[in-house]
């Protein structure tokens, strides 16, 4: 039986259940949080009463779990990734020591919390429909209750930027999905690359089932914490020599100027 209206514990050996309101309370957060990490999947959907929703312990461990890994720097896109991959039978608690030295963050991207006039505000005239759909399915933007929710200030500060220079905000969002598909692609080689060459025999033993020993998980964090800014850094120059050869190739196809008018 569920609890009764005032979110009271029900049969004595039965499991506490809770209100919308009250989990939010006893996790610590708003009931507009709540309902912002369940339209991004990251609670498990309610027991269902009619049309009352009812949250248990596991839900409740679920936003403790979540709140952990945002001290710990993890992004939400990045909680989600975890706790998709460890699903099936293991709890992302038990797995929090390997996971701080392979599933840390790379990014430390801020999210910026607007309502609609404040995104008006940032592109005048370029908030229409079109482009909103675009930036949601594009995941720039998430519906918070009534807010918006975008993933990066700095993104946000960049595409303002280059409203502001004439670009138009369409075409920001499409070269974003364009940079999307290039960063996946350079992220999927410096994962081979690590994978291959640097988690092989952590890979052998995770599937041997036995725990990774301490020493082990403080070589892969030494390892990794090496290889973050290193990873960025060639990054960073790639696109810095690209951008250099680009605008060299781009000079050469413009008309040579004309020669100044000869002497009187």
């Amino acid at each position: 039986m569920a609890n009764d209206e005032s979110g009271g514990a029900g049969t004595p050996g039965e499991e506490r259940e809770f209100r919308v309101a009250e989990l939010a309370e006893a996790a610590g957060i708003t009931v507009r949080t709540l309902r912002f990490y369940r339209e991004r999947k990251l609670v498990p959907p309610p027991r269902r009463e009619g049309r009352i929703a009812w949250y248990n312990g596991h839900h409740l461990a679920r936003l403790r779990t979540i709140a952990a890994l945002l001290d710990r720097g993890h992004t939400l896109g990045g909680i989600a990734e975890l706790l998709s991959a460890f699903e099936c039978g293991r709890d992302v608690g038990d797995l929090l020591g390997l996971s701080g030295a392979i599933a840390a963050p790379w990014s430390r991207e801020s999210p910026v919390r607007l309502t609609s006039d404040a995104l008006a505000g940032h592109f005048p005239g370029e908030d229409t429909e079109e482009n909103l759909t675009a930036a949601l399915d594009l995941g720039y933007l998430a519906v918070d209750g009534d807010d918006l929710v975008h993933t990066s200030r700095r993104l946000l500060d960049a595409s303002t930027a280059l409203v502001r220079n004439g670009v138009p905000l369409s075409a920001v969002i499409a070269a974003g999905r364009e940079v999307r598909t290039h960063a996946d692609a350079l992220a999927d080689t410096f994962t081979t690359l690590v994978r291959r060459h640097v988690l092989a025999d952590v890979l052998a033993h995770a599937a041997s089932g036995a725990p990774l020993p301490p020493a082990e998980i403080a070589r892969v964090t030494e390892a990794l914490d090496q290889l973050r800014p290193i990873v960025k850094t060639v990054v960073d120059a790639e696109i810095s020599m690209a951008m250099d050869r680009r605008v060299r190739a781009e000079l050469e196809t413009w008309p040579a100027p004309a020669p100044p008018p000869p002497p009187d």
